[in-house]
């Protein structure tokens, strides 16, 4: 893994208060987990201070320099941001999928739109980009709405539980199925839903590519105050060139300030 860039002193700061780096008010509920992720408008799950850009981990752990433990079931921290993710999935008041680059993330409902423009599946075009096991997938849970995955992976064929695997993770980059809820007993499970099902509203706003990849880059840029080279695009997804893009246009707004090749700084935190 590169050896991160260091960053002033005020930008950590600053990413500290927007990111909820602060021992002095941690996330520990559901509802200020809500909050975080409306606030910052998407975030990694269970990332840690290796991988730049906002999380739930490290918002529950409160410090900036949270890493991820070998043993994941005894901490109390990871284990608590397992369970709220839990609790987020079943509330659905905030998007919650393995997106980009198959990485889980949280999106607030004013990116939702942005994130489908960039790698969404339009129904048009579905037996072009998706995979044969995906749309039998997707098919069943077009007649269903709901299903877990044992009765899903029986229903549509896809036995095998890679490729049943493999499919799931293909239909929730294109932002069309998402896990609605985590069930322990009799066994753990989860429940699949169609994405529209609980995002209608959402999901039915169209949006140019352009517009998606601007957006985006203003939503990381207001948290991260500045972004360094290759940052936006791994906490993304987006190509390079593309997050590139992103920023200049905001540079021609005005909203930000090319400090250097590939850095970025909100005009409004510029000394």
């Amino acid at each position: 893994m590169p050896r991160r860039q260091p960053l002033p002193d005020e930008i950590e700061d600053y990413r500290d208060r927007r990111w909820m780096r602060l021992e002095t008010a941690p996330v520990n509920t559901a509802e200020q987990a809500e909050r975080f992720i409306e606030q910052v408008g998407f975030a990694g799950c269970l990332t840690d201070s290796r991988r730049p850009g906002p999380s739930l981990y490290i918002a529950v752990c409160g410090r900036r320099d949270a890493i991820m433990p070998p043993n994941v079931q005894k901490d109390e921290e990871s284990s608590h941001t397992w369970l709220l993710k839990d609790e987020l999935m079943r509330r659905g008041r905030v998007y919650y999928a393995k997106l980009s680059r198959g990485r889980s993330m949280f999106l607030a409902p004013r990116m939702i739109r942005h994130f489908k423009a960039l790698w969404g599946v339009p129904r048009r075009q579905e037996k072009m980009r998706l995979g044969r096991a995906a749309l039998a997938i997707l098919a069943v849970l077009r007649r269903e709405w709901e299903m877990a995955t044992a009765d899903l992976r029986s229903a549509s064929g896809v036995t095998d539980r890679k490729a049943f695997t493999q499919a799931m993770d293909e239909l929730q980059k294109a932002m069309l199925v998402v896990p609605s809820e985590a069930i322990y007993q009799p066994k753990f499970t989860y429940l699949w839903e169609l994405a529209t099902e609980r995002f209608p509203e959402e999901l039915a706003l169209r949006t140019s590519k352009l517009a998606a990849v601007r957006e985006v880059a203003r939503c990381y840029l207001e948290g991260a105050g500045l972004t360094v080279p290759g940052e936006l695009a791994r906490v993304t997804g987006l190509s390079r060139v593309e997050a590139g893009a992103g920023n200049q246009v905001l540079v021609k707004e005005g909203y930000a300030i090319a400090v250097s090749r590939g850095t970025y700084r909100l005009t409004s935190l510029s000394p």
